[in-house]
């Protein structure tokens, strides 16, 4: 069998026993009991919060009028993204109508901060990139990054995560050409 760079295996120990796990594999068990250690230690891995939600506190002074009250946002946007607490919110009319967590990207792939417009949405949609199914996507920024109903324990690639009702609600509500503000 040919061996491939994400193939590579430990030393076999001794002669008869089984070969162990491929190093991929061994690193990634690694990193998920490290991951769970953390999250039941109550410290956020990545940008996946822990525990409930993180309060949007606007900052010391007056607000601008043009700001949607508990948000970072205009009235302008239809949907408000804060990463800094991980809460997004549904608007119309200048009001909240729908405030939800969510998860993000990390490190690597971060979600892009900004003022965008939804430019399609899908009811199913399975990620080309990832092959990771993404129900419920409102595409908003280049790149393909969405709203869409995702897991809650892990960071996305730059899209914004939501448990499914809240998925359903975002794709419900929000339409092509809608702005979404992402702080």
């Amino acid at each position: 069998m040919a061996q491939h760079r994400w193939q590579r295996e430990f030393p076999r120990p001794q002669r008869g026993l089984p070969r162990s796990r491929p190093v991929r594999a061994a690193v990634a068990v690694a990193a998920a009991v490290a991951s769970a250690a953390a999250l039941a230690a109550g410290v956020a891995v990545a940008n996946v919060p822990t525990g409930g939600k993180t309060p949007y506190v606007a900052p010391a002074g007056s607000t601008p009028a043009n700001i949607v009250p508990g948000t970072p946002c205009t009235k302008s946007a239809r949907a408000c993204v804060d990463l800094a607490t991980h809460n997004a919110w549904l608007i119309r009319d200048g009001a909240v109508t729908r405030a939800v967590t969510f998860v993000d990207g990390d490190e690597k792939t971060p979600t892009p901060t900004g003022t965008f417009k939804v430019e399609w949405k899908a009811e199913q949609y399975t990620s080309r990139e990832y092959n990771t199914p993404m129900p419920y996507s409102v595409f908003f920024a280049p790149g393909g990054i969405a709203f869409h109903q995702g897991g809650q324990t892990t960071p996305s690639a730059g899209c914004v995560k939501l448990v499914l009702a809240d998925a359903q609600a975002f794709f419900a509500d929000l339409q092509v050409g809608d702005e979404v503000q992402v702080k």
